[in-house]
């Protein structure tokens, strides 16, 4: 009898200690299994300031002028802004590189130029009865203290 009793309690403590070792191995894999990160720290951190810019730039009046100007400059490099006050008057908006404002954008793949400077391809979206027009252009941020700003805007030809 004495046999069995120790027979059953050895039979108990391998089955909790099996079930101990199997629920560590599974939290370990579970853990170690993350997500892997695609994007330079510069490129995380840029994603968001140009991403309110363009929310902000697309949901108001869009047309070149300095109070237009103005209300942007938060979001802009000090030589952005120096140049752009030089080039007002024109129906092309800079920022969208076209007279024909779109209606949406996205923030694309991105490249880190250095550490300080990051490349965003942005793609513009417009809507007709007939069809959806995507463009594409390439804006270049820059961190200036601690932010970062629109410096460049170039059409993808």
């Amino acid at each position: 009898m004495k046999w069995n009793v120790k027979y059953e309690i050895l039979r108990v403590m391998r089955g909790k200690v099996f079930f101990i070792g199997t629920l560590l191995l599974a939290s370990f894999v579970l853990l170690s299994c993350g997500q892997p990160v695609l994007e330079s720290s510069e490129c995380i951190e840029a994603r968001d300031p140009l991403k309110r810019f363009y929310s902000f730039h697309i949901g108001n009046e869009m047309i070149p002028s300095i109070e237009n100007l103005e209300q942007r400059k938060k979001f802009l490099s000090t030589r952005l802004v120096e140049d752009l006050k030089q080039h007002t008057g024109s129906e092309k908006d800079y920022f969208t590189q076209t007279e024909d404002y779109p209606k949406a954008f996205r923030a694309g793949k991105c490249e880190t130029i250095d550490r300080k400077r990051a490349s965003f391809q942005v793609l513009l979206f417009w809507r007709t009865n007939d069809e959806n027009i995507q463009r594409e252009i390439t804006v270049e941020t820059v961190k200036e203290g601690e932010e970062w700003l629109i410096d460049t805007v170039k059409p993808n030809n």
